[in-house]
Formats: structure tokens, sequence, C-alpha cells
């Protein structure tokens, strides 16, 4: 076994992991000591880019044999499809998430004031709600190809 096999194999996945819990020490730490979510979320997104970056630069495609390249090409493009899905559900959640957060509260305000605006704040939240049908269903549209 060379060096680099054994690099691939234990060093680049502890790495890959050490980077992946890091936001989660920066968490417990800000916890501690009261620093400001704005820390957290850069640590979390130098994390994510970390990691992303390490798996652009470190591919464990070179512990494939020759024989198999073909299939495993097949099961990329397929990995990466399920990438696709379960990034259009979550960034279509997470879109949900915002707007409803940002428009609920107000459509409360509004019928506590006015109770025949019921119905238009319901549309506005309802509004909200379904860009993460949408992304639902795109990620049913790409799990269909596949």
């Amino acid at each position: 076994m060379s060096i680099w096999t054994i690099a691939e194999l234990i060093l680049l996945p502890l790495l890959i992991l050490i980077l992946i819990s890091l936001p989660i020490v920066v968490a417990v730490r800000r916890h501690m000591t009261g620093n400001k979510v704005r820390t957290a979320l850069i640590t979390n997104l130098c994390a994510f880019f970390a990691v992303l970056l390490c798996a652009v630069i470190f591919p464990t495609g070179g512990l494939i044999h020759a024989a198999d390249a073909a299939e495993a090409v097949v099961n990329q493009s397929a990995g990466l499809g399920y990438l696709a899905a379960a990034l259009s559900v979550g960034v279509g959640s997470i879109g949900c998430g915002i707007a409803v957060a940002n428009a609920a509260p107000a459509a409360i305000g509004a019928v506590a004031e006015e109770p025949k605006s019921f119905g238009k704040a319901l549309i506005f939240v309802a509004l909200g709600e379904g860009v993460a049908i949408y992304g639902l269903l795109i990620a049913i549209l790409i799990l269909n190809k596949l």
C-alpha cells in the first residue's frame, strides 16, 4: 500500500469529519462565551466549502478497479441525480421556512387588527409554503429520470 492510498482511506475522511464538525464546536463555544451568530454562520460556510474543495481535489475514484470504471460512471451520475433531488427539496424547504417566518407574524397581526383579512393573510402564508411543494415536485421529476 502506498502512502497516497493510506491518506485516501484514513486521513481524508478524518479531515472531512473534522471540517464537518467544526461548526458544532463553534456553536458550543458560542453558547459558552456568547459570541455572535455571524461567526458560526461564517464558520459553517467555510467548512462546507472546505469539504466541497476536498471532494473536488481528492476524488476517491482511484480506489476503483479499471474493470468497474464504466459501472462507476453510471453510479456517479446516479449519485449526482440523488444529490440534485436532495438539494431541490432542502433549498426549497429552507426558502419556505424563510417565507413563512416573515409572512405568518404579519398575517397574525393583520388578522388581530381586522378579522376580515383572514383569507388574504392565509393566501400569503400558503404562497410561501408552495415553494417547498415545488422543490418536492422537482425532486420527484429528477428521481423519475434516474
